[in-house]
């Protein structure tokens, strides 16, 4: 007796629309037969990892230990799909095909600022101007703070009156100090901007060495030259000198807050002054005198003193002129004649009764 044949077709579709669909079929599969062993005989060779392959029937995903027959979920004649998995990031499970989208927008949702690479800020604040950011050129003067300026930006800030907060206490030109800086012969910057140098040292002007501006000549040296050279006057131009008159160019934060204090002292002791040199002003102003003459009544009382070095209060009587009537001189700075009047509060010089 000829035992029936089984046959059992089944197609499969790759996602990939260059892979043409299979058809696949088995002649009395094994029961032990699964969707793995199906892999294997999709790629025999293992061109493609089998752990990259998976299979969906009807949109639903199939187990690798699914057995193909007999098996009423995958009958014959179905169409499974073979779906590839996407690679994770790094290999270590970090990343897989099943990651929502939105976790990869969300990365690049809040676009981070570039970073600001520090020496080139650095660099930035010893060739360009600070309020300006245009390359240091003659006229470049300083302010009390050590901060580099184009004279030109600045006063045309001041002008239009457009300075930033940070640079709110230059006022005018009393607050900029000019400077000169040297240029390195036939050096130039990438951008052609000039680069400057310590006349004496060589040193280049470019933050990695530290910069005194003198105040008194406007001349820019290094701290290294006025160590090793030991003077009383400049380098350049011999003019003495004090220590308060050197002004460190772009210090530290520690400097930078000392010279803050500094010039919040020098505006306090400028404003004491002034209000005292007022205050003088005003005591050294002679008040109007009340005139004394015309007639007008007033009781003066003079201070004579005598030979024992006593005093006494004489009246204005006591020095009536030449011909004058001594009552009617008296009356003109009070009344010399007693009354038996009595005032009320709304009747004056009037006895009671006669109101």
């Amino acid at each position: 007796m000829i035992s029936e044949t089984q046959i059992h077709q089944i197609f499969v579709r790759f996602v990939d629309p260059q892979i043409p669909t299979r058809s696949m079929i088995f002649r009395n599969p094994s029961p032990n037969f699964t969707l793995h062993h199906l892999k294997s005989s999709l790629f025999p060779e293992a061109s493609v990892p089998h752990e990259s392959l998976f299979f969906t029937l009807n949109g639903k995903p199939l187990l690798d230990a699914t057995p193909l027959f007999p098996n009423s979920r995958i009958p014959s004649l179905s169409t499974l799909t073979a779906n590839f998995r996407l690679c994770g990031g790094g290999g270590d499970g970090g990343a897989t095909g099943a990651e929502s989208r939105d976790c990869y927008l969300n990365m690049y949702a809040v676009k981070k600022p570039d970073k600001v690479d520090p020496n080139e800020l650095r660099l930035s604040k010893w060739v360009n101007c600070s309020l300006s950011n245009e390359p240091l050129r003659h006229p470049v003067v300083i302010d009390k703070l050590g901060n580099l300026f184009n004279k030109e930006a600045l006063v045309e800030g001041l002008l239009l009156k457009n300075l930033p907060k940070e640079f709110g206490y230059i006022k005018g030109l009393k607050d900029m100090i000019p400077v000169e800086l040297v240029p390195i012969p036939g050096v130039r910057g990438g951008d052609g901007a000039v680069k400057f140098q310590c006349p004496i040292s060589g040193l280049e002007f470019n933050g990695k060495y530290k910069f005194f501006a003198i105040k008194s000549c406007g001349h820019v040296l290094s701290a290294k030259s006025l160590k090793e050279v030991k003077s009383a006057g400049c380098l350049v131009c011999h003019k003495e000198f004090t220590e308060n008159d050197r002004l460190v160019i772009n210090g530290s934060e520690d400097e930078v807050t000392a010279l803050w204090e500094k010039l919040k002292e020098e505006e306090k002791a400028k404003k004491d002054n002034g209000k005292k040199s007022k205050k003088m002003s005003n005591v050294n102003e002679e008040k109007p005198g009340k005139s004394t003459e015309n007639g007008k009544k007033h009781r003066m009382e003079l201070v004579k003193g005598d030979g024992n070095g006593l005093s006494k209060k004489f009246k204005a009587t006591d020095a009536i002129p030449t011909n004058a009537t001594k009552s009617v001189y008296e009356s003109i700075f009070t009344s010399s004649k007693k009354s038996n009047f009595k005032e009320t509060y709304s009747c004056r010089s009037l006895p009671l009764g006669r109101n």
